[in-house]
């Protein structure tokens, strides 16, 4: 490990040197996990997006957790690359149900290979990654990242069904990201816990630090896809809109619309009839109600609630970097 004294680096940055060492083994386990002799495909599939310039937020996460409670072994590396692999296989699979074409700036899998391999890569992915957890030796962690898998699922199986459906209301756009987005970064946080060997408390607050983070973090995301810049998101602006994705900046803007606006809601999203020039509209309105503003408000609640879970822990340079994580998030959008 090294020192994080003197680094002025944003947060993940100053993660990424501190746990060098690690997520260098994390690196190593994972480029082994992927290989396959008997398919060559999934070497070379999985290699395109898991070398693709990540930041390995997950990983760090866990690498983290079990640094801010003193854990000493080696099972975090394993867990790491474990969270990892999920975290690829989701995306993975959800390119090819959201028929996307950029990923972290450069041609999605599904695209440069089919629909399928894509798949069934994730498949082998998320084989993989038990196999790891099984490595780990515990039957906690195990049934915490079984527990985590399965709402991944639903997660995106929700979202799959609110589609182009301007009727979903705020409640199930959080259940929403709770699945798809948060329930990995607690999972995350949690395990470094638990291998740690930390009380109920102790893991409890680690468990809620990785849920808030994973919704503020969310909401940010889908913030930035009407307010970033393609260069620094790796995919186009606006493709939640043209996907009929339904997000808190819309959900907030069709809520407070009437009148013709709704009929263009109705049009744009509900029946997926758009014109180039639609997504200025959909931008204005947003600005009209606020519901840029806030979205990044309510990412912002959720960024200080994760920065309050870590009140319980010792005061010491990770934990100064793990709440310096949580304004940064939502400083995307700045």
């Amino acid at each position: 490990m090294k020192d994080m004294k003197n680094n002025k680096n944003n947060p993940i940055e100053v993660l990424q040197l501190h746990l060098a060492s690690e997520m260098h083994s994390v690196n190593r386990l994972i480029n082994t996990y992927m290989k396959s002799e008997t398919a060559p495909i999934i070497s070379k599939l999985a290699d395109h997006l898991i070398n693709a310039g990540g930041k390995r937020l997950r990983p760090l996460l866990t690498l983290a957790a079990a640094n801010l409670c003193n854990y000493n072994g080696t099972s975090h590396v394993k867990l790491a690359a474990a969270i990892e692999f999920i975290h690829t296989a989701t995306l993975l699979h959800d390119d090819v149900v959201d028929e996307s074409l950029q990923r972290r700036g450069k041609p999605t899998a599904n695209l440069l290979w089919d629909n399928q391999s894509s798949i069934l890569v994730g498949d082998y992915l998320f084989s993989k990654s038990f196999q790891l957890m099984v490595e780990a030796g515990s039957l906690k962690v195990l049934s915490v990242l079984a527990d985590a898998s399965a709402t991944i699922s639903e997660g995106e199986i929700l979202q799959l069904s609110a589609v182009k459906n301007i009727n979903t209301d705020e409640e199930t756009y959080f259940k929403i990201i709770d699945g798809k987005t948060a329930a990995l970064f607690a999972a995350a946080t949690k395990v470094g816990a638990i291998i740690s060997n930390m009380d109920e408390t102790h893991v409890d607050a680690l468990t809620n630090f990785g849920k808030a983070l994973g919704i503020s973090f969310q909401l940010t995301d889908d913030l930035l896809d009407y307010t970033g810049f393609e260069e620094s998101l790796g995919k186009n602006i606006g493709d939640d809109y043209r996907e009929g994705k339904i997000t808190l900046p819309l959900i907030k803007a069709i809520n407070k619309s009437s009148g013709d606006e709704i009929i263009f809601w109705e049009k744009t999203v509900g029946k997926g009839v758009q014109e180039p020039s639609d997504l200025k509209q959909a931008l204005f309105l947003m600005k009209k109600y606020g519901t840029l503003n806030d979205t990044r408000h309510e990412a912002i609640i959720w960024a200080t609630k994760a920065a309050d879970y870590l009140e319980i822990f010792p005061e010491c340079e990770m934990k100064t970097t793990l709440k310096e994580l949580t304004s940064f998030v939502v400083s995307r959008v700045n």
